[in-house]
């Protein structure tokens, strides 16, 4: 009897600990997930503020070039969580908002790279251009220089020739 309740309480520990291991694996997905759809949210909604902004130029209250700034001051401003930011760059990599980063605006990054060797401007830039979607790169957190991966969501916003993101740190 002894044995045979030895080998239950085995069975049963091993069961155990597979559950726990399967559910610690399923929720990391699940976080991951919800972040995606975070993200994708976020910039759609930049995305309609962009709209909001056009709409005025086209019925004439601003010029394009109005628009575009007012675009950007709102952007660069634009936050959502504790570390939710938002960047543009034109379609030719040419950088509009970068968290503020003045050191960074109006350079073209077409050419910048992780430090995997991934062309991650280009990335941003082929995805826009299929419509949007997902680019997984690495990328150092604002005031750091130490680079970190990172997952982000980028669409293009072709009234002002933009292709604007967010992103998260994994």
């Amino acid at each position: 009897m002894k044995k045979v309740l030895m080998t239950v309480l085995v069975v049963f520990l091993c069961v155990w600990v597979f559950c726990l291991s399967t559910a610690a694996q399923t929720q990391v997905p699940a976080n991951v997930a919800a972040q995606d759809l975070l993200i994708k949210s976020e910039v759609e909604t930049a995305m309609s503020m962009l709209g909001a902004i056009n709409a005025k130029h086209q019925r004439g209250e601003m010029t394009m070039e109005k628009a575009k700034q007012l675009g950007a001051d709102l952007l660069r401003e634009l936050r959502y969580g504790s570390e939710g930011y938002f960047w543009a760059d034109t379609t030719e990599g040419v950088n509009v908002v970068l968290y503020g980063r003045k050191d960074v605006e109006g350079r073209n990054r077409i050419k910048d790279k992780d430090s995997r060797g991934n062309y991650y401007i280009k990335d941003f830039m082929a995805k826009a251009k299929a419509g949007g979607g997902y680019v997984e790169y690495w990328f150092p957190k604002k005031g750091q220089t130490t680079e970190q991966s990172k997952k982000a969501y980028v669409l293009p916003f072709k009234p002002f020739g933009w292709v604007v993101g967010s992103g998260y740190y994994r």
